[in-house]
């Protein structure tokens, strides 16, 4: 869910650069507000800024668990995290459902919790391809690797050729290399059968392939799917801070689902 609405050019799925910082500007999201209240009662620590003269929030009073709905990625000495994001309304419904769970005395286990999140949602859509069992092994352990491919659908035909449209692609590929990995295809003759890629994108992602007549569309994919970033594997690593006794200093451990849920439910505990 996008925290900051913004106006002017902020890049593309091409990996176009960002115009420069006069020429943009961007304002707080409704949602972003969720994240704030309760930010000038006292609820959270406060520290020293960079240069001591002001004070900061150490965290945000956050109503949402925004490290599961909105992801993260990042690098530190000797560790790494890298969390997808997920959709909203399974994160908050397994929040519920946990929280209840609790209050019941019941205990339910990341695996459970695995049915109201079914996995990943990524933003720039693509298909998951693991199996079900593969991403619950994954909320258990907090670690593993999820299979994103794009999706398609069929063109028009002529006498000769028939059209291949690419609807979505995987999470974090840059458009325009993997239409130039395509084309590598095509002008060394990798596939026979396919005979040229457009990019048509306009609003939405459609990426054109022109086939033979006589191919075997799925033959197609699959040599694209194995050959080019057509189809990616987005390593998940569900390290986090865990809070300790000193609020300035969080704790790196790697989490599993149920885990990353009770810490946010514990720490809205603290806030309210």
């Amino acid at each position: 869910i996008p925290l900051v609405e913004g106006s002017g050019n902020f890049g593309s799925l091409d990996g176009d650069p960002a115009a420069a910082m006069r020429y943009t500007e961007c304002r707080l999201a409704k949602l972003s507000t969720e994240l704030l209240t309760g930010l000038d009662q006292g609820t959270v620590h406060y520290h020293p800024n960079y240069d001591g003269t002001k004070s900061e929030p150490a965290v945000l009073p956050a109503k949402l668990p925004n490290l599961l709905i909105n992801g993260a990625t990042g690098i530190a000495v000797g560790m790494a995290t890298n969390i997808p994001p997920h959709n909203p309304e399974e994160v908050c419904a397994a929040s519920i459902r946990l929280l209840d769970a609790l209050l019941e005395g019941k205990q339910l286990s990341s695996r459970e919790l695995a049915r109201t999140i079914k996995g990943p949602d990524f933003p720039t859509g693509g298909q998951i391809v693991s199996s079900q069992e593969e991403i619950k092994a994954i909320y258990e352990t907090g670690q593993g690797s999820v299979k994103v491919r794009a999706t398609w659908e069929l063109g028009p035909e002529t006498k000769t050729t028939k059209k291949l449209f690419i609807t979505s692609i995987p999470y974090a590929t840059n458009k325009s290399v993997l239409v130039e990995r395509i084309a590598d295809v095509v002008l060394g003759r990798k596939m026979p059968l396919l005979l040229d890629v457009k990019d048509v994108s306009a609003d939405d992602v459609r990426i054109e392939l022109e086939l033979k007549k006589e191919a075997d569309v799925q033959k197609v994919l699959a040599y694209l799917f194995k050959n080019t970033p057509l189809q990616t594997n987005f390593a998940v690593n569900l390290t986090c801070l865990v809070p300790t006794e000193n609020p300035d200093v969080g704790r790196p451990e790697r989490l599993d689902l149920r885990a990353m849920l009770w810490h946010f439910l514990n720490f809205r505990l603290e806030v309210v």
